[in-house]
């Protein structure tokens, strides 16, 4: 069975060698069995195994979201369904932080909208609004 080092598969997954570590700290990738002279010797299949973790995290998955998924993927007896049923609540929070984004950014332009920049800095609209406002609507 072929092996490879933690440098190896970091750079065949485009990850630093602390990534690695820290995702074997966290449980999401095995501690390898290590060779008589103590360097790790990972499975080939670890360098697919984080790529599909730094994936779904740029997806915007936590951590223990991708744990879940790995216990599903991909030797598993689970439907497909399972999955879709996560990636689905995943795409409803992202759509609640986009809404969510959204009122910021039109009470952020309304702030913006109301300056006057030639103002001493005691009379400025936006430090008095930012001081007064109760909740971004």
């Amino acid at each position: 069975m072929t092996t490879l080092r933690i440098g190896q598969i970091a750079e065949r997954a485009g990850v630093g060698v602390e990534t690695v570590r820290f995702y074997e700290r966290r449980g999401l990738l095995d501690e390898p069995p290590r060779t008589a002279s103590g360097y790790r010797a990972y499975p080939v299949g670890s360098v697919e195994r984080l790529r599909f973790i730094r994936r779904t995290q740029g997806l915007g998955f936590s951590l223990a979201e991708i744990r879940q998924l790995l216990g599903l993927y991909p030797e598993s007896r689970h439907a497909c369904g399972t999955v879709q049923t996560q990636v689905e609540e995943k795409l409803a929070e992202v759509e609640t932080k986009i809404r969510n984004l959204r009122r910021v950014k039109r009470a952020l332009a309304t702030l913006v909208a109301a300056c006057r920049t030639n103002q001493p800095l005691a009379a400025c609209p936006l430090l008095r609004a930012l001081g007064e406002a109760e909740e971004i609507r």
